[in-house]
């Protein structure tokens, strides 16, 4: 446990420097995961999940501390990062008992390959305009 491990994946619902509502923590998808990387994750405890639209994926969350992301030139990622990015999550395992037991995927950080920035529609046409 506690070794430090690769991930290359799809990004999707990435919380990098705001807590997701849902669980408190910074956190991001990494999705569309090849079978070498499930055999890997599989491995060492950890449970991989699946969904259309995401294929295999896992949740890497950082309980403390925003997800410090950058892109391939080492410049700080300063958008927010939309679904269909992709990236490289440099992550940890750890051991967790409540309210199960398992082994978690924490992220300590993220270069981002692809690119594609959040821009959320706009809900009125005011803000249309």
């Amino acid at each position: 446990m506690n070794k430090q491990f690769k991930i290359e994946a799809d990004l999707m619902w990435a919380f990098l420097d705001t807590p997701n509502t849902m669980s408190g923590k910074y956190q991001v998808d990494l999705c569309n995961l090849d079978s070498e990387t499930i055999s890997f994750l599989e491995g060492m405890g950890v449970k991989v999940n699946q969904k259309d639209g995401k294929g295999f994926f896992i949740t890497a969350k950082s309980a403390k501390y925003p997800i410090k992301a950058v892109d391939m030139t080492g410049a700080e990622v300063k958008v927010k990062v939309a679904n269909g990015s992709r990236g490289v999550a440099l992550c940890k395992s750890y051991p967790f008992t409540a309210p199960y037991k398992g082994v978690g995927v924490g992220i300590n950080f993220l270069t981002v390959t692809d690119l594609i920035a959040y821009n959320p529609e706009p809900t009125t046409e005011e803000e249309a305009l």
